[in-house]
């Protein structure tokens, strides 16, 4: 069985092969790649790391702080005490992650696939989850606690997220 981050290799492989092209919004030129790498400590704040692949990696005390993560695959990374505060995940692929500790504060995940992950003292306060894919548990756990107001967006967490 393959697993997502296969899957979408697959596919635009076969996007490539056919001549399809893809849509502007993921013109981002070559992704820096970070797989299996660790970055412990590194400082990413501000920077531009769109389409970044950064699967299996050591990500913790890791700043992104504001950091453009759009595309980005963080799948099966470990995300302890990482900084994402105002980081833009918009498409961002970070299923079975680890985020222990983690400031996903007025984060835009929009889109985003969270399927799998683990979210442990996680500060969600601001972010905006529209349409991003998770795991009903993720959802529920997250809605007992889900406050403030998305400042990019201007999203409620709470209505991003499907609460009642």
């Amino acid at each position: 069985m393959m697993n997502i981050t296969t899957r979408l290799l697959t596919l635009l492989a076969a996007i490539a092969i056919w001549g399809v092209s893809l849509p502007a919004w993921a013109d981002w030129g070559t992704p820096l790649s970070f797989s299996n790498a660790d970055l412990t400590q590194q400082d990413f704040s501000g920077q531009s790391l769109q389409a970044a692949e950064l699967s299996n990696a050591n990500l913790e005390l890791t700043d992104f702080s504001n950091a453009d993560l759009r595309g980005a695959v963080l799948s099966a990374s470990v995300l302890t005490k990482t900084n994402l505060h105002g980081a833009d995940l918009t498409n961002a692929m970070a299923d079975q992650s680890k985020f222990f500790d983690t400031d996903l504060s007025d984060a835009v995940l929009v889109e985003s696939i969270l399927l799998g992950s683990t979210f442990e003292q996680v500060d969600i306060t601001g972010a905006d989850f529209s349409d991003a894919i998770l795991d009903r548990l993720q959802v529920k756990e997250f809605c007992a606690y889900a406050t403030g107001t998305n400042p990019t967006t201007g999203i409620k967490t709470r209505d991003s997220l499907g609460c009642r």
